[in-house]
């Protein structure tokens, strides 16, 4: 079987579907191809920063989730070593200044209610990438299924190890030499907390939980282990991962062994933490011809910000745009467009990369003085500072729609 688009994303995680949406507010159809059966909802929840909102603005879908949920007041980080407490204030209860946790199955359902019921293909998995020397060609992509697709631009939007990314010739991402497990807590009759987050830390392991709603907590703790060391936790069940961490955790508060005794076992992870090396991306092209990567795919980074979805949020918008603007002059989607996407993100997502690296080997560095001193004296009181570019960021706006709905049915792309 042989089908043509003209746009194809390969993944329908948080950046695939944002992409696909960003693209349907202006007027150009896409598929998305999901390797999954259904909608991935994989991963528990998330954080949502002010840049995100932003984004979730430019795609029209934000109020689907301020509807439901509730900004985070403020945050506390207690060193379990000594007992001191840091108090992070978010300068008020409102979306843009505060981060608000999310379940994911929310995010992703929001995006795709959206799209039209045939814009994703699911069990499709890419197998490989052919393309012809010629500029204007379109790229032949062959699914594990036996289908051939051919595309004019390609997006790819498959997550970590991306098939796409090592196409273009990225290096693979490496281990950052932390481990993070994840996890919803249910109360049925209410956990009665304040609707803050909190995080204890010692010298290799950081805890963390924030209350979603009066019954529901996100949960996470990330530890320090030598790469491969943990590989056979990540395959073991979610019972035995609930217990390695609750023995991780016997020195922490009791709070954060009560949350963990109460998930939802269905909602547990375990995984290594991977990051792209900054340079990477200022130095290797992110994109080729007609063919370029967003999200995780082109950026994956340690969660030490909570940047990883917000991030690929602000993707979508600013490929949309430069997408958008191609077709608004030129009449067609042209490399000149997602060099101009690329341009503006390399810098900002190595940045990102680079902050939430250093981010993680601050707050878990170890028991020296200095690095006690740098963590409890400097960073945790100037990470509204460090951060504020990232989480503050503005990706901007999508242009106005493109094309009619009489138009998208009568013409194609060039």
């Amino acid at each position: 079987m042989e089908i043509e688009q003209d746009v194809v994303i390969i993944g329908g995680g948080i950046a695939g579907l944002a992409t696909a949406l960003a693209l349907k507010r202006i007027g150009i159809q896409s598929l998305v191809l999901e390797k999954s059966s259904d909608l991935r909802t994989t991963g528990a929840a998330l954080s949502l920063f002010p840049n995100a909102w932003l984004a979730l603005d430019a795609l029209g879908v934000s109020h689907k989730l301020t509807s439901i949920y509730t900004p985070l007041e403020r945050g506390y980080v207690t060193n379990v070593s000594n007992g001191t407490v840091q108090e992070i204030l978010y300068f008020g209860k409102d979306r843009n200044v505060s981060p608000t946790a999310v379940h994911r199955k929310a995010l992703l359902e929001a995006l795709s209610e959206e799209l039209p019921a045939h814009a994703i293909r699911y069990s499709s998995k890419l197998s490989s990438i052919e393309t012809v020397n010629h500029e204007g060609s379109p790229a032949v992509l062959h699914l594990e299924d036996g289908a051939i697709i051919k595309a004019k631009v390609v997006i790819g939007c498959d997550g970590v190890h991306s098939v796409v990314a090592r196409w273009l010739g990225l290096k693979d991402p490496i281990h950052s030499g932390r481990y993070a497990a994840r996890g919803l807590s249910v109360f049925p009759e209410g956990h009665g907390l304040k609707h803050v987050a909190q995080q204890s830390v010692n010298a290799s392991i950081r805890a963390g939980f924030a209350p979603l709603n009066d019954k529901e907590i996100y949960w996470f703790f990330v530890y320090k282990a030598t790469p491969n060391k943990d590989e056979n936790l990540t395959r073991a069940s979610p019972e035995a991962i609930v217990k390695s961490g609750l023995d991780m955790l016997a020195g922490f508060p009791s709070i954060f062994l009560d949350v963990v005794q109460q998930s939802d076992l269905a909602t547990v992870t375990l995984a290594p933490l991977m990051f792209r090396v900054p340079w990477d991306l200022l130095l290797k092209d992110m994109y080729k011809d007609n063919i370029t990567v967003a999200g995780d795919a082109m950026h994956p980074t340690t969660p030490d910000l909570g940047q990883g979805g917000c991030s690929s949020l602000e993707d979508a918008v600013v490929l949309a745009r430069h997408i958008g603007n191609s077709f608004i002059l030129n009449g067609k989607i042209d490399s000149r467009a997602l060099k101009g996407y690329v341009m503006e993100r390399r810098f900002h997502s190595s940045l990102l990369i680079t902050m939430s690296y250093l981010s993680g080997r601050v707050q878990q560095g170890g028991s020296g003085w200095f690095m006690k001193f740098l963590r409890d004296r400097v960073f945790y009181k100037f990470f509204g500072l460090l951060a504020g570019y990232i989480v503050n960021h503005n990706c901007g706006k999508l242009p106005g729609m493109l094309l009619t709905s009489a138009e998208r049915n009568t013409k194609k792309l060039e």
